[in-house]
């Protein structure tokens, strides 16, 4: 079977409202997309793919998958990241997250900290194409819910043209449903994972032309995506967008995402029902016994450009750190943008 009609054949497993989600997808970031994140970032796009932090196989399979694999129903759709190279352990893990639920699941092939290296996962599977194939055949073999592959266009010396064909050729023969591209290589030796989201060149138009190449399978964009109108404009050349720590700091351009990606008619959601609604989650959450610092930390860049913003993220980071500190800590940061605002219009 040939490339296109392989692909072809591939895409007829994805669900149509996943591939509609795809279209703009708040990437998977370690410490960040926890269950209480992406609670936040469901209250602001009702439409976006919501990914997980990635983890690792074995910890779902070898120790507390029920934490691990926890999420909200209003989640949705949310996919789960995976790191690993056992095509077995994926495939245990896979059939685990299928059972809970999740819409999609993603193998992390672009993670490059040392970490994730000593592991065997993440960019450095970039060479091992074969055995990546492998880990996603394993775990199609174990699920119907669409299975994809979030990499690099390249690592070290590599050629980016001639490898990273190769490796989404590969990727297509093992059944692969849809690849997140990072647009620059990561280098394994000398740059730090932060360095590596900086000073690796993007390369857009590499992606450009794999998505071309590899058309109908979806391919979606990822890397130095700062604002919707880049955003935007990258969707004329791909089949969807992914924004990780533009989204993450300032989380309120998520509420434009439903408009400007997905059609929708109805006005954005305001702070202020943000706010509400995330004080009645957190009060949920604290029966359970969860700190409300846990869940406000991700909410400091919501007044971001408001005056009274400074004072909205310290009652956020200081007080909900407090003993004893509850919801109240969320009117009282409203109320830091509110008075401005009321003062303004008065």
């Amino acid at each position: 079977m040939d490339l296109a009609a392989t692909i072809e054949s591939n895409s007829t497993l994805s669900p149509s409202g996943i591939a509609r989600s795809r279209r703009f997808s708040v990437a998977p970031m370690m410490d960040w997309t926890d269950r209480h994140c992406r609670f936040l970032h469901r209250l602001l796009t009702r439409e976006a793919l919501l990914f997980t932090e990635m983890v690792t196989s074995a910890a779902i399979v070898h120790g507390d998958s029920h934490r691990h694999l926890r999420f909200d129903a209003v989640e949705q759709p949310v996919a789960l990241q995976l790191g690993g190279s056992d095509p077995a352990e994926l495939a245990a893990a896979t059939r685990l997250a299928h059972d809970a639920g999740y819409a999609e699941i993603n193998l992390n092939v672009g993670c490059p900290s040392d970490r994730v290296q000593s592991g065997r996962f993440g960019a450095c599977l970039m060479a091992e194409p074969d055995l990546v194939a492998e880990c996603v055949r394993a775990m199609r073999d174990v699920t119907d819910r669409p299975v994809t592959v979030k990499c690099r266009i390249g690592i070290d010396d590599q050629d980016t043209e001639e490898s990273l064909d190769r490796f989404a050729d590969t990727m297509v023969a093992a059944g692969v449903d849809a690849l997140y591209v990072h647009a620059r290589k990561a280098w394994l030796k000398g740059l730090s994972p932060k360095e590596n989201r900086t000073i690796p060149p993007l390369d857009y138009d590499r992606v450009h032309r794999l998505r071309a190449r590899l058309s109908p399978l979806p391919v979606m964009i990822n890397g130095g995506l700062e604002t919707l109108d880049v955003a935007e404009a990258e969707m004329a050349h791909v089949d969807g967008v992914m924004l990780g720590r533009a989204a993450y700091h300032n989380p309120m351009l998520l509420a434009e995402v439903d408009r400007r990606f997905f059609g929708a008619t109805g006005e954005p959601v305001t702070l202020e029902a943000i706010m509400q609604d995330m004080a009645a989650y957190a009060d949920r959450q604290a029966a359970e016994g969860v700190r409300i610092n846990n869940i406000a930390r991700h909410m400091l860049g919501l007044a971001n450009g408001l005056p009274g913003a400074r004072q909205f993220r310290q009652i956020m980071s200081v007080d909900a750190c407090k003993p004893g500190a509850d919801s109240s800590v969320m009117f009282r940061a409203l109320e830091a943008v509110s008075r401005p605002r009321l003062a303004e219009a008065s």
